[in-house]
């Protein structure tokens, strides 16, 4: 009898003892899976509906994508090193101008970089022809320079309009496909229709998501270039005031 008790109860420690890790094991094989399904979700998901929405669509509003962010990543990098302290250079040209005349000033303007020194540069490159003359050099390379900054940022907001739109037209034609689909089977049951409309909404995402990613990079663009055209100006207007009291 207590054979019977010691091999019931040893029994049952094995099976309590086993079963938790049985347990775990399962759980253990469960979140592999699920690390495994969740590793794969972004990238094969995201190719996967590129796929679905169609070749010619989806790549068009790629391709808008690629070179709307390529306009935005030059724009960017040429601003941030147009980008000048302005008070620095005033205060360097003043005291070259106090110190060693207007060929001191010009040579302060030509080893800094930036559209405010050129402009510096070309209002006293002026100087010998009078402060006006100084003043008209200034106002009219500053507006050549302001194209420079300004330079293909057209092109952004063109694949900002061009991407929506293209999706827009791959939407038509997936509704165009599914009533296709319909008339063919004479039937409108949703699996007849299904394959039209999930192009239809695809091409719709796709060309919202990238028209979104390229109006942030443009808002960016325009307020540097505002900032720096503001700083342009007020820049400009010290340079004259200096011009004009050098020459007195």
């Amino acid at each position: 009898m207590k054979r019977v008790f010691t091999i019931l109860a040893i029994t049952g420690l094995l099976l309590f003892g086993a079963a938790p890790k049985a347990i775990a094991q399962d759980a253990a094989k469960t979140e592999q899976v699920a690390d495994a399904t969740e590793a794969k979700t972004f990238h094969q998901e995201l190719k996967q509906r590129f796929i679905e929405g169609g070749p010619f669509f989806m790549g068009i509003v790629l391709v808008a994508l690629i070179l709307g962010l390529a306009i935005a990543i030059e724009r960017i990098i040429y601003l941030n090193m147009a980008t000048t302290n302005t008070k620095k250079l005033v205060a360097k040209v003043d005291e070259a101008l106090n110190s060693g005349g207007v060929e001191a000033a010009k040579e302060v303007c030509r080893n800094t970089k930036g559209p405010v020194a050129s402009i510096f540069y070309q209002g006293l490159d002026r100087m010998d022809e009078g402060v006006e003359a100084a003043e008209k050099a200034v106002v009219g390379y500053g507006g050549v320079q302001m194209g420079l900054l300004e330079k293909n940022i057209s092109w952004l907001s063109l694949f900002i309009a061009l991407a929506p739109m293209l999706g827009f037209m791959g939407t038509v034609i997936g509704m165009i496909s599914a009533f296709d689909s319909i008339q063919a089977a004479g039937d409108i049951s949703p699996t007849v229709v299904a394959g039209g409309i999930k192009v239809a909404l695809l091409t719709t995402v796709f060309g919202l998501v990238v028209a979104i990613i390229l109006q942030i990079f443009y808002n960016y663009i325009i307020s540097k270039v505002d900032s720096i055209v503001n700083n342009m100006e007020d820049a400009s207007i010290s340079l004259v005031d200096l011009l004009v009291r050098y020459k007195k």
